[in-house]
């Protein structure tokens, strides 16, 4: 068993995955701050790869801060389009005019890609979630988690319950798209709970 962890920064601004990373770490009592409430600057994110941004995110933030950071690099996979967006899943939701970011446009980015490619005609509708999860100390002590879940793009989007592109991934086995369940419920099969299982089970013997 390593040594336990008290307190953690979550080395992100996005609220729905701060809520979502915490709602996972409540049960093993850890005090976690976000890199926004902290007011620590956004990284920008050039890797190549899940694993080498969610680094990228939480050295800095662990250097910034001073205290052991967790940053979790993720986004959807879509097997109709060549395992995009991928890396670039944030950057498809970006309007073209403010450069803000809106979910409702990049979800109808990729069913206008998938319906172009005859991805629904064919049932060619596999996609899924990745998600790495590192973990920086701040004396540079670093471990990378990496989890997935597979399951089909369905359209039109459904549920309000998620966040980013949710409302058009459905799990396999399920009936309901990721947005339509319960919190609890998407946290027991995501993507960020397969990480989190097996950092859990590192860190905290679960």
């Amino acid at each position: 068993m390593k040594t336990q962890i008290k307190k953690l920064v979550v080395a992100s601004h996005n609220e729905g995955k701060v809520r979502e990373i915490r709602d996972l770490l409540t049960p093993f009592g850890v005090q976690t701050q976000s890199a926004g409430e902290l007011g620590l600057a956004d990284v920008e994110e050039t890797g190549l790869t899940f694993k080498a941004n969610a680094l990228l995110k939480a050295r800095a933030a662990a250097q910034a801060s001073g205290t052991a950071s967790l940053a979790d690099d993720s986004g959807l996979a879509v097997d109709a389009l060549g395992g995009a967006p991928g890396i670039y899943s944030a950057r498809w939701a970006q309007l073209p005019d403010t450069g803000m970011r809106n979910f409702n446009y990049a979800m109808a980015g990729i069913y206008e890609e998938m319906k172009k490619a005859g991805a629904f005609e064919s049932g060619n509708t596999g996609a899924q979630f990745i998600c790495a999860l590192a973990l920086v100390f701040p004396g540079g002590e670093s471990y990378v988690y990496e989890g997935t879940v597979r399951g089909d793009i369905i359209w039109p989007a459904r549920g309000d319950k998620g966040f980013g592109y949710d409302p058009i991934f459905k799990a396999y086995g399920d009936s309901q798209s990721f947005a339509e369940l319960e919190p609890a419920e998407k946290h027991a099969k995501s993507h960020r709970a397969d990480a989190f299982g097996q950092l859990t089970k590192a860190w905290f013997g679960t």
